[in-house]
């Protein structure tokens, strides 16, 4: 495997991902991801000297549904992890399957300029990772 070329973040990410602002309702947000199919919303920085931030379904089940509290009253803001670690496009699948490993990672944001260009997952690696192999 090792005289083979690498495969790197921006060839297994997905490009179907959201945004949206910390203030929206957790109800508003679950419109979204179920209409869009996914897991996962990226909350917009508010400024440049900000961060971005996650929202995962689990983050939900665990800060609304657990907790019992009202979604059209739950901003995401309040449930977000903030900073996000996120990857380089030009990062080598294996180092991110590391990263996600060493820090309890199932998904990140893929980053080039400074920008959000897709989602990486262990899905994501895993199943390029086996097509690789059937090469």
């Amino acid at each position: 495997m090792t005289n083979k070329k690498p495969i790197y973040c921006r060839d297994v990410m997905t490009q179907s991902f959201e945004r949206l602002d910390g203030v929206t309702t957790v109800a508003e947000s679950l419109k979204v991801m179920r209409a869009k199919n996914i897991s996962q919303v990226i909350i917009n920085k508010r400024d440049e000297h900000d961060e971005f931030g996650l929202v995962q379904l689990s983050d939900i089940a665990k800060q609304v549904i657990a907790k019992d509290r009202a979604p059209e009253r739950v901003n995401l803001y309040e449930i977000m992890a903030k900073p996000v670690l996120s990857v380089r496009a030009d990062m080598d699948i294996k180092y991110c399957a590391r990263l996600f490993q060493q820090f309890g990672l199932q998904v990140a944001p893929v980053i080039e300029n400074e920008e959000i260009i897709g989602m990486v997952s262990y899905r994501d690696i895993v199943l390029s990772w086996l097509d690789y192999l059937g090469e």
